[in-house]
């Protein structure tokens, strides 16, 4: 991981712009040997021209073969070994909507799914129910009462929503409850060491009166838990850095990491990234370094339709002369992990990554932006904690290491 203590002691003032954008899950793969994955597929002319001028490489967001979660995934592009820092999806989404978490309570991440006539998952996502198809329902499961402890229920977005249990003695060590398949019931949260049986049997009795309360329903009639924890009490990404740190994500769950490392997270409306970039522009003079965030590549990836993550790309390139118009001093273009479309899922690809910084870096010859240029690319294979002591370097806010 990126160390702490030394970032700490090299780091130094000055008035350079760091700009992280993240296209979730860009990664690919083509579905022929012979075809293009979706990233060398898409139109990207202003991707091209920073690959040209910048360097490429691709990074491993946790380990060579080890297929990553979103939130470890984030925690490595922040410098954060995932391995060192364990961080549960829940309170992820939790602390992504604002909701409190302390270090006693659980929170977990839930979904709302599609049960068949044997109690087996039959869609994971309940059909991507909407948010306003999604929202009643959530209201119901928040009025359940379980003795002996208080419930938290709030919809995050669509057919997801966030559950944080408060009481006395919850360990969170819990496993999750959704299978990560269909054709196979739901499964009971179970406790993964004696400390946790107790939180684990409330959960349980909780997701008995649930299951009552959704019985009716077409599409969500049932529901899975994922990711059940606590307040990690993270490092604090500004103070390691020196960095004024903004935040601009439309998904809660992205918004809840840079919340829990201690980044500002920018309120907007709307959803497309050139509405993300006018954001980033209105912030232009208040911080130091944007974390931006693009979702749509990865549920594209993970629905299978490669065509449609293409036109997410390029519909990032079409809006980036925003941000480039700002003249930042650094500029990295990633995913946090791999999502092909031929897989349906994440997978443990590295990861394309695209540096440019006019006044530092060193171009090498690739000027395409896509995953066989950067396999290719002059900063080769490395590690994702090593991407924010790269960035710093560039934007020349670290001084130099001894005599």
């Amino acid at each position: 991981m990126a160390d702490f203590k030394l970032m700490r002691e090299l780091q130094q003032k000055n008035t350079s712009k760091i700009v992280l954008l993240v296209m979730d899950g860009l990664g690919g793969i083509p579905l022929e040997p012979s075809g293009h994955s979706a990233l060398e597929a898409a139109k990207t002319p202003h991707l091209d021209r920073l690959a040209k001028e910048g360097t490429l490489g691709q990074f491993i967001p946790i380990r060579p073969g080890i297929t990553p979660g979103s939130g470890p995934a984030h925690l490595a592009l922040f410098g954060y070994d995932p391995l060192a820092y364990d961080v549960g999806r829940g309170v992820l989404e939790a602390t992504g909507i604002g909701m409190e978490i302390g270090i006693e309570d659980i929170a977990a991440r839930g979904n709302f799914c599609t049960l068949d006539s044997s109690g087996n998952i039959s869609d994971r996502r309940a059909g991507r129910i909407s948010s306003d198809e999604a929202i009643p329902l959530v209201q119901k499961l928040d009025e359940i009462e379980i003795p002996g402890i208080s419930l938290d229920v709030r919809h995050v977005r669509e057919y997801r929503f966030a559950v944080v249990m408060r009481g006395a003695d919850l360990n969170p060590e819990i496993a999750d409850t959704d299978p990560q398949a269909t054709g196979i019931p739901p499964l009971s949260a179970r406790a993964e060491k004696p400390t946790s049986e107790k939180a684990a049997e409330y959960f349980n009795r909780w997701i008995e009166r649930a299951g009552e309360v959704l019985s009716t329903e077409k599409k969500a009639n049932g529901l899975t838990l994922r990711g059940f924890s606590s307040d990690p009490r993270l490092p604090q990404f500004t103070e390691i850095y020196g960095l004024r740190s903004a935040s601009i994500a439309v998904y809660p769950m992205y918004r809840g990491v840079s919340r829990l490392v201690g980044m500002d997270v920018i309120p907007f409306d709307g959803d497309s990234p050139e509405q993300e970039f006018e954001t980033a522009a209105s912030q232009w003079n208040a911080f130091d370094f944007f974390f931006i965030h693009i979702k749509k590549t990865d549920s594209s990836g993970e629905d299978g339709d490669i065509q449609k993550k293409a036109k997410v790309i390029e519909d990032v390139d079409n809006a980036l002369p925003v941000l480039l118009n700002l003249n930042p001093d650094v500029l990295a273009v990633t995913g946090d992990h791999s999502t092909p479309a031929k897989l349906k899922s994440h997978s443990w690809h590295p990861v394309p990554f695209l540096l440019w910084a006019p006044e530092t870096a060193r171009m090498d010859s690739q000027d395409t932006f896509g995953e066989r240029s950067c396999q290719l690319g002059g900063l080769g294979t490395f590690p994702g904690t090593d991407i924010m002591p790269l960035l710093m370097a560039h934007a020349r806010r670290l001084r130099k290491f001894g005599a």
